[in-house]
């Protein structure tokens, strides 16, 4: 059902981004997946499908495709060592290694974590996920750039991508080469019209329709870049903005399509789903509360970078497990939401927590 609802709302957006997130997909967890092309497809080349950029990013707030990221407060907290929280773990050895975290996080030490200080963290975790984006980038631009020269051309590119959809690559390059009809199904060829003028504006200035390394990791990471920001921020706009006049309502924030609910299980979750959206839009995105995000409210909110966003966030974070409402966060009340901020929840969370400590 939930996957469903989710493919419901993706019928209202844009055809480009909806084929994106089809390509692409998402575990349960909201993490980007690879698709094979075909079943055989050997280890040396089962990383083809990471030259098409993910809908998933970490440490965003939001998805390409309007959808808000549910991993989000788990992403900043955690950063790289996110993976090593699931359910499946060893509840002792989870709590040790969130007493460890919470050592770093308490940068001057005094066993109580401010919102300076989760501000400080969250912006050495984002930074963590760029980096991983960059090291990414590096093996997926090798992959398109066949003759090593530094550049990458659009056909170069598309014939990867047509490869890694299990198309036969060199009939695809001698047909690009002499000019002829691919004679693509019209859903790759959606794709690839999406595809185009997203690497157009990746393409900076001069433009010469040729992607060096950097422009490349901003085709693929758009939060990379502030153009590619901008970009995507009017890509989501669009998708949401029903009126056309490029604001955002809450009513056009939170609308779903008629019929979507098909029996009470799904209400119950549309209506969670649509508090959520509302709680974000009224709470966070909409900076000047006037009940309107603009474009410019909508970039600060989606800048992976903001220093004032990530300070904002801290507090949230902090809100959430503040039992004492002191505004700070202590060991244990850190350890008593674990599953707020790892994703796993942990058993008996106060035992020998001074002692661990």
């Amino acid at each position: 059902m939930a996957v469903q609802r989710r493919l419901d709302w993706q019928s209202l957006l844009a055809v480009s981004l909806f084929l994106w997130i089809l390509l692409v997909g998402t575990h349960v967890g909201a993490r980007p997946a690879n698709m094979s092309a075909s079943k055989d497809k050997s280890a040396a080349n089962k990383d083809d499908n990471e030259i098409l950029p993910p809908d998933h990013l970490n440490g965003m707030k939001m998805e390409l495709d309007g959808h808000l990221n549910k991993d989000f407060h788990q992403e900043v907290f955690l950063g790289k060592d996110m993976e090593e929280f699931d359910e499946d773990s060893e509840p002792r050895r989870n709590r040790k290694k969130l007493i460890d975290i919470f050592a770093k996080v308490d940068f001057n030490k005094d066993h109580s974590v401010s919102a300076k200080e989760m501000q400080r963290w969250i912006m050495e975790k984002t930074e963590e996920h760029f980096q991983e984006a960059m090291k990414e980038n590096k093996n997926s631009f090798h992959a398109v750039d066949p003759d090593g020269d530094g550049h990458v051309t659009w056909d170069e590119y598309r014939i990867r991508f047509l490869a890694s959809k299990g198309f036969n690559e060199k009939e695809i390059a001698e047909k690009i080469k002499n000019n002829e009809d691919l004679k693509l199904d019209e859903e790759t060829q959606e794709v690839l019209e999406s595809l185009k003028d997203r690497w157009f504006q990746a393409d900076n200035p001069p433009a010469d329709q040729l992607l060096n390394e950097q422009e490349f990791l901003s085709f693929l990471h758009p939060e990379h870049s502030r153009g590619m920001l901008k970009y995507m921020v009017k890509e989501i706009m669009r998708d949401l903005d029903q009126d056309g006049d490029q604001k955002l309502t809450v009513s056009e924030f939170i609308s779903l399509p008629v019929g979507t609910v098909v029996n009470q299980q799904g209400q119950e979750m549309d209506d969670d789903w649509v508090r959520e959206r509302r709680k974000e839009f009224e709470d966070v995105m909409d900076s000047d509360r006037n009940g309107i995000v603009t474009m410019e409210e909508l970039e600060e909110y989606m800048d992976p970078m903001n220093e004032h966003n990530a300070l904002n966030e801290a507090k949230q974070m902090i809100a959430v497990a503040d039992e004492n409402q002191n505004h700070n966060l202590e060991l244990d009340e850190i350890l008593k939401y674990s599953e707020y901020f790892t994703g796993s929840k942990l058993m008996d969370y106060a035992r020998n927590v001074h002692e661990e400590f």
